[in-house]
């Protein structure tokens, strides 16, 4: 699903392996790589799927970072909130969740405050 020229497949599978927390764990790599999308929801979605891993998502804590500079807030928020749930294996990213401290969007800067408490534990 992760592999259709239909965005909107794309969106539902990523949503769909959200659902599946660390079951969904072999699917790291095409979630990173979703990561990639043009599609708001199709990264918004994988970044999902990818806090549901959690510390079994650790492989995808560069494509994650890169994503703390996304246009949509939401993107934003949802790779910060992943980060966090990868925890201690993406101190990596603490540079970039400081300067995400001061973004814009109130909710943003929350998740970015959450997620270095979560990887600094």
């Amino acid at each position: 699903m992760l592999r259709s020229a239909d965005p909107a497949v794309q969106a539902q599978g990523a949503y769909g392996l959200s659902r599946l927390g660390a079951g969904a764990q072999p699917a790291v790599p095409a979630l990173t790589e979703a990561l990639r999308s043009k599609e708001t929801l199709v990264r918004e979605n994988a970044a999902l799927a990818l806090a549901q891993i959690g510390p079994d998502a650790r492989e995808a804590v560069r494509a994650l970072t890169e994503l703390l500079g996304d246009p949509e807030w939401t993107v934003r928020r949802q790779a910060a909130l992943a980060l966090g749930q990868i925890g201690p294996d993406a101190r990596a990213a603490i540079p970039a969740l400081i300067a995400l401290t001061q973004d814009r969007d109130h909710l943003v800067r929350k998740a970015a405050q959450e997620a270095l408490a979560k990887i600094r534990r």
